[in-house]
C-alpha cells in the first residue's frame, strides 16, 4: 500500500475515513464526494455527493464498471474500501429509512443489528433523536422519529401484569431504552435494543428504585434518589450511571438531601438533581454532582418561588441550550432559571395542560436546541387572556425554539391531529442514535 493511503485524514477524522485519499474523499464535513476505487481498477469512475443533512432521492447510488458482486458475501475483519465508503453513506440515511438497508444484502443487514451503523452516526454527528413514549392506555411504547413526521409501534414489554398496570420511570443511554417498574417479584429494569427491536431483562441498578430523577448525557443515563420496594424503605440518596457498552451500573457519591419524586438534567456538564420530597417534607433545594471533585454541592432554595400543591408531579424541567426551563404545574408558565441568581424568569404560557392533573401526564422534553411538550391542548383563547380551556382528548405536541429575552414564546403545533393517542402521558425519553 503506498504511503499516501496509509497517512491518516486531516484533523483527526472519523477511523472509518482511515485509507481514504484526497482521491476518494472531498470535504466530508461539507458534502461527501466518493469514488470507488477497490481492484481492479476501472476505466472509468462516476461520482456521488451525499449532503448534509440527509440522503436526497435524486441522488444516485455508486457506479463501477466492475462485475457484480454475489449480495450475501460475509464481512471480513479488514472490510475493503468501498465498504467503508458504503457504511460512510448509509449512516447518512434519516434513521426511518434504515429498515431498508435490511433488505438490500447480508451485509448490510449486519451493518444495522450490530448497532454499528449507530456508531458511525455518533462519529460524523448525524445521529437523530427520537421520542420514546407510553401513552395511558396503551400496551407498547411509540418511537416517533424526524420531528414527528414518522412513528412505529415498539414490541410489547413481555413483563407481568403488575409492570404494565404499574408506575414505571424510564431513561435512554445510547440505543437502549430503559424502563423500571415492578413485577411481583419486585423493581426490574427491561431494556429495549434499537437495532434489533427487541427487549430484554436487565441489568438491574446495585439499588433498584422507583420515584426516581434520572437524565441522560451522551451515551450514559444517570440517576438519583427514589425509593425501594420494600414497605418501609427509606428515601435514597444514592445515585448511580449506567454504561451501556458495558451493560453495567456504577455507583456515585451519595447526594446530600435523601430525595423521590425528584428530577434531573445535565446542564454545565453537570449532573443536576432538582425538587422532590423526602420524610421531613417538601424540597426547594437542587444539588449537581461535581465530577472534578466527586461530591454534591447543594443549591438552597432553587424552587422557593413555585407553588406547593398536594401530590404534584415531579418537576418539569428541560434543558435546551445548555439554559434550564420549567413548567410551573399550577399556572402552565414556563420559566427560565437564572443560574446567577439563582431564581426564575416567566416567559409565558405553555400551549398544554399542566394544571389538570398537577404536572401529571404532561411531557417536558428538549430536542437540542428545542423545547416539546405533550399533553393535553391549551386553547389559543386561554393562552390570551381567557382562561378557557380546549383541545379534547387528544394528545397534542407543540416545539418552540425558546427566547430568553421574549415575554412570550412561538409555539409550532407539530402532529396536526393526526396521532389519536391519549392526552395523558405516562412516560417519555428523548433516545439520540
Amino acid at each position: 500500500m503506498s504511503k499516501e493511503k496509509r497517512r491518516d485524514t486531516k484533523g483527526g477524522k472519523s477511523k472509518h475515513l482511515n485509507g481514504l485519499t484526497k482521491k476518494h474523499v472531498t470535504d466530508v464535513g461539507k458534502g461527501l464526494f466518493v469514488g470507488f476505487c477497490g481492484p481492479p481498477k476501472p476505466k472509468k469512475v462516476r461520482f456521488c455527493e451525499v449532503g448534509r443533512d440527509e440522503f436526497d432521492q435524486k441522488t444516485a447510488i455508486l457506479f463501477s464498471n466492475q462485475e457484480p458482486q454475489d449480495a450475501d458475501y460475509s464481512i471480513s475483519n479488514n472490510p475493503s474500501l468501498d465498504y467503508q465508503v458504503e457504511s460512510l453513506i448509509f449512516a447518512r440515511l434519516p434513521r426511518w429509512e434504515h429498515w431498508k438497508l435490511c433488505l438490500l444484502n447480508k451485509r448490510n443487514l449486519n451493518l444495522v443489528r450490530s448497532g454499528e451503523i449507530f456508531k458511525i452516526r455518533r462519529e460524523i454527528k448525524s445521529a437523530e433523536p427520537s421520542v420514546c413514549m407510553l401513552a395511558s392506555g396503551e400496551s407498547s411504547w411509540w418511537m416517533f422519529d424526524g420531528g414527528f413526521e414518522s412513528r412505529r409501534k415498539l414490541p410489547v414489554v413481555p413483563s407481568d401484569v403488575c409492570f404494565h398496570s404499574g408506575d414505571k420511570e424510564s431513561v435512554c443511554a445510547g440505543t437502549q431504552l430503559l424502563v423500571s417498574g415492578r413485577e411481583i417479584d419486585g423493581i426490574v429494569i427491561w431494556r429495549y435494543e434499537l437495532a434489533i427491536n427487541k427487549w430484554f431483562k436487565g441489568p438491574s441498578m446495585r439499588n433498584p428504585r422507583c420515584l426516581f430523577a434520572s437524565t441522560t448525557c451522551g451515551n450514559y443515563a444517570f440517576v438519583a434518589g427514589g425509593i425501594g420496594a420494600s414497605a418501609n424503605s427509606r428515601v435514597y440518596d444514592t445515585a448511580e450511571m449506567y454504561n451501556p457498552e458495558t451493560g453495567s451500573w456504577e455507583t456515585l457519591p451519595r447526594m446530600k438531601r435523601r430525595r423521590k419524586l425528584c428530577s434531573g438534567c445535565f446542564m454545565d456538564d453537570r449532573f443536576y438533581v432538582v425538587g422532590g420530597r423526602n420524610e421531613l417534607g417538601e424540597l426547594t433545594c437542587g444539588e449537581y454532582f461535581d465530577q472534578v471533585k466527586n461530591q454534591w454541592i447543594l443549591i438552597p432554595d432553587m424552587l422557593k418561588d413555585d407553588p406547593v400543591l398536594t401530590c404534584h408531579s415531579p418537576p418539569l424541567i428541560a434543558v435546551a441550550n445548555n439554559e434550564l426551563y420549567s413548567i410551573e404545574a399550577s399556572s402552565n408558565q414556563l420559566k427560565l432559571y437564572l443560574k446567577k441568581s439563582n431564581t426564575w424568569k416567566p416567559l409565558g404560557l405553555v400551549p398544554v395542560r399542566a394544571d389538570c392533573n398537577r404536572g401529571w401526564g404532561v411531557a417536558f422534553k428538549s430536542l437540542g436546541n428545542e423545547l416539546v411538550v405533550i399533553g393535553g391542548a391549551l386553547s389559543t383563547s386561554s393562552m390570551v387572556a381567557s382562561g378557557s380551556y380546549g383541545g379534547g382528548d387528544c394528545m397534542a405536541i407543540y416545539s418552540c425554539r425558546p427566547d430568553p429575552e421574549a415575554c412570550e414564546q412561538t409555539w409550532k403545533a407539530i402532529d396536526s391531529g393526526r396521532y389519536k393517542l391519549s392526552h395523558f402521558i405516562m412516560n417519555c425519553s428523548i433516545m439520540f442514535a
